[in-house]
């Protein structure tokens, strides 16, 4: 009887003096998409898995993982990325008080929920992304060099170095932490070379890819995939055809003018009976002398056979039988043989 009465007060005991349930336990949101390994505060996370308030989310060099949170908050964490839910407090009315995320490091994208735009805070290194309402991409390199990226709607960047307005779809900005703070620009490729990593914005480069909603988040990509497909090597495909000499190539065969090389010498032919008809010159001084007739009948059959060599050369580059007809012709002609 007394060790029942001894085993109850203990049990009693137990139960009065047991820790209280943390609010570190609270459930703020859910994983909707993990790739490859996300883990949490109690190891890998699968789908369905709950998200609780104060617990730090992980993903591997090739990781991602999507999250909806209870106001409807959407959370996207690429690859090799660090974030806690910082803030979380709910109202009941199916929207939140405060909800703040520290983002450590890596790449993410945000899209608000249902909750007042003051409500959403996101404290990165180099300072602090205030929400109007929108959706976004943002990206904390190790050294604490942040990017904002704005897909829809409108956000404010703070830091050491002032506040910056991003109302331009595409509109970004790269802090530093020493205060250093750039003026809203388009996003394109040189704002991954000043982040010196090709694939800080995967979700806009195609680097990796989001499902649902968020995958459609800023209606676009911002030109940025487009880039990187047509420039891999930093190089504009319109430079290429200057190196490509396939349109030159037509004129190669155009110097068959080589098969032509040969002709040259029997184009001359009529050249070489010149020196043997100067003695035919005393023979014009004698008209009676019948030669003076031959003489010219051969000059003129000369200038024909001149005429012809040639139709048969611009001919001979274009069909090598005619070619070869044309030398047996000049075979025939007056008895020099050229080859």
């Amino acid at each position: 009887m007394v060790y029942l009465r001894d085993a109850a007060i203990a049990m009693l005991s137990v139960t009065l003096f047991a820790p209280l349930p943390s609010k570190a336990d609270e459930k703020v949101g859910e994983a909707v998409l993990i790739k490859t390994e996300v883990s949490g505060a109690s190891g890998p996370m699968a789908v369905d898995d709950p998200v609780h308030r104060d617990e730090r989310i992980r993903t591997s060099i090739s990781g991602l993982g999507q999250f909806t949170f209870r106001d409807g908050t959407k959370l996207a964490v690429g690859a090799g990325s660090s974030v806690v839910i910082d803030k979380f407090v709910f109202d009941d009315s199916g929207s939140v008080k405060k909800l703040t995320i520290n983002a450590a490091k890596g790449t993410f994208r945000w899209m608000s929920g249902n909750s007042n735009h003051s409500a959403y805070q996101i404290v990165t290194p180099a300072g602090t992304i205030g929400v109007r309402g929108t959706a976004f991409d943002f990206y904390v390199g190790p050294n604490g060099t942040t990017a904002v990226v704005l897909l829809n709607g409108a956000a404010q960047f703070c830091g050491a170095g002032g506040c910056r307005n991003l109302r331009a779809q595409c509109d970004c900005v790269v802090a530093k932490r020493n205060g250093e703070i750039s003026d809203p620009r388009r996003v394109n490729r040189d704002i991954l070379k000043t982040l010196g990593n090709q694939r800080a914005l995967p979700f806009l480069s195609g680097d990796q890819t989001l499902s649902g909603r968020m995958a459609f988040a800023g209606g676009g990509d911002c030109g940025l995939s487009t880039a990187m497909r047509d420039r891999p090597n930093g190089t504009s495909p319109h430079s290429d055809p200057a190196h490509s000499p396939a349109p030159s190539s037509p004129d190669t065969p155009s110097s068959p003018s080589t098969p032509s090389t040969p002709q040259s010498p029997r184009a001359e032919a009529p050249a070489a009976p010149g020196p043997q008809q100067t003695p035919s010159t005393p023979d014009v001084a004698s008209p009676p002398s019948t030669p003076d007739r031959p003489d010219k009948h051969d000059d003129h059959d000369d200038d024909h056979d001149h005429h012809h060599d040639h139709h048969w050369g611009d001919h001979s580059w274009g069909n090598g039988d005619s070619n070869g007809q044309g030398n047996d012709h000049g075979d025939n002609d007056g008895g020099h043989h050229h080859r």
